[in-house]
C-alpha cells in the first residue's frame, strides 16, 4: 500500500474560531500540524506517497509544504473549489493521481496510533473492494458488523436491519481501484450512501476492529484540548512542552499543561492554566488565561476562562 488519500478540506465549523487561520488539519498540536502526524502513521506502515485534497484557506498548505513533500514523499495536492465534493466526490477527483492500485483513505482531522498493518493485511487477504478500520469503543457506534463474515451490515439502521451500529468508523478505509466505478466525478457525495448501495449489491464492504492505540477526532476544541493533555500524561507527546525558541519569562505563572509554541511570547506577571499558545502568540504581564487557545500572532491581555482567541 503505497499512496494514501489524506482528506484536507474540511472546514472545520466546530472549531471555529481556530478554523479562521488554519484548516482543521494544520492546526499545531504539540507544535506540528496535526496532518503529520496522519502522514508518520502512514509512512511507517509502507506509505510512500500522498495525495491531499484543499478547499478552505488552501494556501495554508502551501506554506506548511512549500516544496510539496514531507519527510521526502511527495503531496500531491488538487483543490476543489468553487464547492467542497465531500468524500466520494473528493476520491473521484483525484483519481488520477491514485494510480491504479489500492489505496488509503484517512481523515485529516483524526489523531491516532491504531496499528495500520492488520487493516492492509484484512483487505489483501479478503478481497473486499473497501475495508474500514473499526473501534468496538466510542462516540458513535454507527456500524453493524458481522463477526463471523467481516463485512458491514448496515449503517445506524439506514438499510433496516434493525441494527444501528455496534462499531466506531475511525475514518480510516482501504479502497480497491475498482471503487473509482462507484463514484460520478464532480458530484458532491459522501461515501456513506455508497458504501450503502454497495451493501444491497452484494459487495464486499469489509471491516476489521483496531482497539489497540489511541484514537482522537479533534473536531471540537475539547478534544483538542483533551488530546494534549492525554499525549502529555502518556509520555507520547512528541515535543517538549515549550517549544526551544518560545520567550517564557521566569516570572510569568505557569500552572497545569501549557503548551507554548515557537516564537510565543509570555511576559513577566502572566498567569497561564491549560492553554496552548500557538507560534508567534502573546500573552502579555497582564493576562490570566484558564484553558485558553491564542491563536498565531494574537496578543492576550486581561482575564479569560475557555476562550479562542
Amino acid at each position: 500500500m503505497h499512496t494514501a488519500f489524506v482528506l484536507g478540506a474540511g472546514l472545520g465549523e466546530r472549531l471555529r474560531p481556530l478554523t479562521d487561520q488554519l484548516p482543521k488539519p494544520l492546526i499545531p498540536v504539540f507544535h506540528k500540524p496535526l496532518i503529520t502526524y496522519a502522514f508518520d502513521h502512514l509512512m511507517a506502515a509502507g506509505v510512500t506517497s500522498f495525495v491531499v485534497n484543499t478547499h478552505h484557506l488552501p494556501q495554508a498548505y502551501a506554506q506548511t509544504f512549500p516544496d510539496g513533500s514531507y519527510r521526502g514523499a511527495p503531496i500531491a495536492f488538487r483543490h476543489e473549489a468553487p464547492v467542497r465534493l465531500e468524500t466520494a466526490g473528493g476520491i473521484a477527483n483525484v483519481r488520477d493521481l491514485l494510480g491504479g492500485e489500492p489505496f488509503i483513505v484517512y481523515n485529516g482531522d483524526i489523531l491516532t496510533t491504531l496499528p495500520l498493518e492488520p487493516l492492509i493485511r484484512e483487505h489483501q487477504q479478503r478481497g473486499n473492494l473497501v475495508t474500514l478500520a473499526l473501534r468496538s469503543v466510542g462516540p458513535a457506534q454507527h456500524i453493524a458488523l458481522d463477526a463471523e463474515t467481516g463485512l458491514v451490515t448496515d449503517i445506524r439502521d439506514m438499510l433496516g436491519t434493525g441494527n444501528r451500529g455496534t462499531h466506531l468508523f475511525t475514518g480510516i478505509y482501504i479502497c480497491s481501484p475498482e471503487f473509482h466505478d462507484w463514484l460520478t466525478p464532480g458530484k458532491v457525495e459522501s461515501v456513506i450512501p455508497i458504501f450503502l448501495k454497495m451493501i444491497q449489491q452484494g459487495e464486499k464492504l469489509g471491516a476489521v476492529v483496531l482497539d489497540e492505540g489511541d484514537w482522537w477526532d479533534l473536531g471540537s476544541r475539547a478534544a483538542y484540548l483533551e488530546a494534549h493533555h492525554a499525549l502529555a500524561t502518556s509520555g507520547r507527546n512528541p515535543a517538549p512542552a515549550l517549544h526551544p525558541s518560545a520567550q517564557v519569562s521566569s516570572e510569568a505563572k505557569l500552572t497545569g499543561l501549557n503548551v507554548i509554541g515557537p516564537d510565543a511570547i509570555v511576559e513577566a506577571g502572566a498567569q497561564l492554566e491549560d492553554c496552548i499558545l500557538w507560534p508567534g502568540a502573546h500573552a502579555t504581564s497582564s493576562s490570566d488565561l484558564r484553558r485558553c487557545i491564542v491563536r498565531i500572532g494574537i496578543t492576550a491581555t486581561g482575564s479569560h476562562d475557555g476562550a479562542d482567541l
